[in-house]
């Protein structure tokens, strides 16, 4: 039955496509029924993210074959591809949307560092009181993730180039080579010199002999790429159905008054559904660690490569895009850095760590719909 579905995963996934591509342009247009557009926004979105938990299950059997922490880069890096994708595909709709990267980029971080972390921690310390992780990876991650969220979502507030919260042509370019420089970095720490840190301090000599033994031993090459292969077939009717996704978004925002946020909102938990579900199981299960290298590389992933992305789109189209966001968002910001780096700070997490961010995740919710 699991491998029925698994099978099937793909085959409904460019089924969609097919008819979205015939038939998309009558069904997504002025003159259709609010109930149909919502009924079609539905299966989209129903239809992704059960892709998308595709795209989980081969990047998790690439990471068995590769090892930590290659097969946790595998998996994050393939859900920013889709996080860029809708961003971009909402970006050139016409009429774009030049706040809907920064609100999907905060809105990341808010239900990652708040809202799945908290969680997991909570349920993680009601079962197992205290858990314990890697706080060398931990460390490297926030070491990223602090001054890449200050240049891309605060800093734009206070230049001068520009009267609002976006870059100047010379900043943005700047930036961008910047935070591809320390992503790529960061990469090269993580899957080389320092890759002891994103394993398990209990399981890091084992995990180092089986580093050592996938070295030693040739990896299976036709099954590495038929798994590859197997990733990219899972991605692609996610890229391409994202276009129409975008413009169901951008009219239920319109046509219902929600918040334009809201917009940021949901893209982020459609990209972050399936990881966020695996992250909760391994912080469940007492593998914080892998939970840590989940929530925490999907963070880094996401200002490491959306950033650069919105703003090569920006830079080629003429369009402009906002990145500064609001004080009140500033503050959360702050606070959720400040929190994160004492939740961090120590070896091991208790309950209170996670009822602490959970409230400010609380916090996030409210302001979405009361600013």
């Amino acid at each position: 039955m699991q491998k029925a579905m698994t099978m099937a995963r793909p085959w409904a996934g460019w089924l969609t496509v097919a008819l979205f591509l015939i038939f998309g342009s009558q069904w997504v247009g002025s003159h259709t029924h609010p109930a149909a557009l919502l009924g079609l926004f539905a299966w989209l979105f129903l239809m992704i993210v059960w892709v998308a938990f595709g795209v989980v299950h081969e990047a998790e059997t690439l990471a068995e074959m590769l090892g930590e922490p290659l097969g946790t880069l595998v998996l994050t890096l393939s859900i920013v591809l889709i996080e860029v994708a809708l961003i971009s595909a909402a970006m050139l709709s016409p009429g774009g949307n030049a706040t809907l990267a920064r609100d999907t980029m905060y809105a990341v971080l808010m239900i990652v560092l708040n809202g799945v972390v908290g969680l997991g921690l909570l349920t993680g310390g009601i079962r197992h009181y205290e858990q314990s992780y890697n706080l060398k990876g931990a460390s490297a991650y926030l070491s990223v993730i602090i001054p890449l969220t200050i240049i891309a979502l605060m800093l734009p507030n206070f230049t001068t180039s520009t009267p609002d919260g976006s870059l100047a042509p010379p900043q943005a370019l700047a930036f961008s080579l910047l935070t591809m420089a320390l992503y790529g970095i960061f990469l090269w720490l993580q899957t080389g010199r320092h890759r002891g840190y994103f394993v398990a301090t209990d399981a890091q000599p084992a995990e180092l002999q089986e580093v050592a033994r996938h070295r030693e031993v040739a990896i299976d090459k036709k099954k590495l790429l038929l798994h590859f292969g197997l990733l990219v077939v899972h991605i692609l009717p996610i890229i391409i159905l994202s276009k129409s996704l975008a413009k169901l978004l951008d009219y239920g925002i319109a046509t219902t008054g929600a918040p334009k946020a809201l917009g940021g909102v949901v893209i982020a938990m459609l990209v972050f559904a399936p990881e966020g579900i695996s992250a909760l199981n391994a912080a469940r299960t007492d593998r914080l660690t892998r939970a840590i290298n989940l929530c925490l590389g999907s963070v880094a992933s996401t200002l490491g490569l959306t950033v650069p992305a919105v703003l090569a789109v920006s830079l080629y189209t003429g369009q402009s895009v906002l990145l500064g966001v609001a004080p009140s968002s500033m503050v959360m910001l702050i606070a959720t850095l400040v929190l994160s780096g004492m939740t961090f700070s120590s070896s091991r997490t208790t309950m209170l760590d996670g009822a602490v961010h959970l409230s400010l995740f609380a916090v996030f919710v409210v302001l979405i719909f009361s600013p």
